[in-house]
């Protein structure tokens, strides 16, 4: 454990962080979670309206610096390809 002032207030602030970042990851792998549900069940309106809010989520993730920038992009490029797909049939 931490001996030093400094020491024991970065515990605390990365502990703080920590929870904030595991906070917007579950948020953003929950909302893509059902996105692709909506997407299994072949609900492609319902996906069409749900894409911009998860589009949102990932970037809003990406701007807190909790993901890399070129996995958000991954993210969304993926969702967009399986709505694709899922236009075609």
């Amino acid at each position: 454990m931490a001996n030093h002032a400094s020491a024991l207030k970065r515990v605390k602030q990365n502990e703080k962080r920590r929870l904030r970042n595991r906070m917007a990851m579950g948020q953003m792998r929950t909302a893509i979670k059902k996105f692709r549900a909506l997407v299994a069940e072949k609900k492609g309106e319902d996906a069409r309206k749900a894409l911009p809010q998860v589009y949102a989520l990932i970037d809003r993730t990406r701007k807190k610096g909790v993901i890399h920038p070129n996995a958000a992009a991954r993210y969304k490029s993926r969702l967009a390809r399986a709505l694709g797909i899922l236009s075609q049939n």
